[in-house]
């Protein structure tokens, strides 16, 4: 194997920080591949389950987000019990040296090994003679450090634009469309609802305006987009929750695409992006002051997405 500039991380979200990350090391040594070392699942999880953070993106996102960011190869460590025994050496020895590492780019808080004995000093020790290692400043927004915390935090609070600018996009929900309860199509509402998994990131509960795209590369209808062709996001109307109103116990992304009705998506891969919360989760006493509410959220939404 050639030589290689590793940048080591969870990467979570791959948020303007940990792009930073792979720019400075892609900077440093253009001429060599970068390689990307993340781990799966999360650590936390593995070692204090009850802790485990909801995570802002699944594997495949992470790795795809990754290579958009200038990875070229990315090694995903399966993090167990077992490789959570490793000392920092071990780390170094079965980890990075099959690399083949010359540079070695961290942030500044990079923490490794046996109950994260290691930190960036401890790495550049262990490397002496055989890498260097970096270890970067984390990216600020005014008062804030960009991290996956604050970015999950501002999810949980329902400030989908402060996500935003802490992961320099809005925030993506991804997945395949599931059959509901069909009321939002008995509503003149119909939607294309996501089932929230356990362990990944939502915003909380409310009405969001976003956008709604399809990423099997087909239209409306299921018809196959001409060859070279972009898929078209659409704006949507994004409920997120139980559905109190009629009692809903499973919680779903329920993404109402505006003036509509056409649509085909059952079973189709679609994300739908978060741009503004227009209000929370509101049990209704019955169907018709629920129909006026929804129609009020199509009117904000088509104001906030300009459509």
């Amino acid at each position: 194997m050639s030589e290689t500039v590793v940048v080591i991380g969870n990467f979570d979200g791959v948020h303007p920080g940990h792009v930073e990350v792979l720019a400075e090391a892609h900077a440093r040594r253009p001429d060599l591949p970068l390689v990307v070392v993340t781990f799966w699942p999360h650590p936390i999880s593995v070692l204090r389950p009850a802790l485990g953070p909801m995570l802002l993106t699944g594997l495949d996102q992470r790795i795809e987000l990754l290579q958009q960011a200038g990875a070229d190869r990315v090694e995903v460590i399966h993090f167990t019990p077992e490789f959570a025994t490793h000392t920092p050496a071990e780390f170094v020895d079965e980890v990075l040296l099959p690399l083949h590492p010359v540079l070695i780019v961290v942030g500044e808080n990079f923490r490794f090994g046996h109950r994260a004995a290691g930190n960036v000093q401890t790495l550049r020790e262990l490397g002496q003679g055989r890498f260097e290692v970096e270890g970067l400043r984390l990216v600020r927004f005014g008062d804030e450090e960009t991290c996956s915390t604050v970015i999950r935090q501002a999810l949980a609070e329902g400030d989908v634009a402060h996500a935003a600018k802490h992961l320099g996009r809005p925030f993506r929900f991804s997945g395949l469309v599931a059959h509901g309860d069909h009321r939002g199509r008995e509503l003149g509402f119909p939607t294309a609802n996501l089932p929230v998994p356990q362990l990944l990131a939502c915003p909380a509960d409310g009405v969001y305006a976003g956008w709604l795209t399809r990423l099997d590369g087909r239209g409306a209808h299921g018809e196959p987009l001409p060859s070279g062709a972009e898929p078209e996001p659409w704006p949507a109307a994004v409920s997120v929750g139980t559905n109190p109103t009629f009692d809903g116990l499973e919680r779903r992304v329920e993404s109402y695409v505006l003036g509509r009705t056409d649509l085909e998506l059952y079973g189709a891969p679609i994300a739908v992006d978060f741009v503004d919360r227009i209000r929370g989760q509101v049990r209704f006493e019955g169907i018709d002051s629920l129909i006026v509410q929804m129609r009020d959220d199509v009117r904000r939404c088509h104001e906030i997405l300009g459509s």
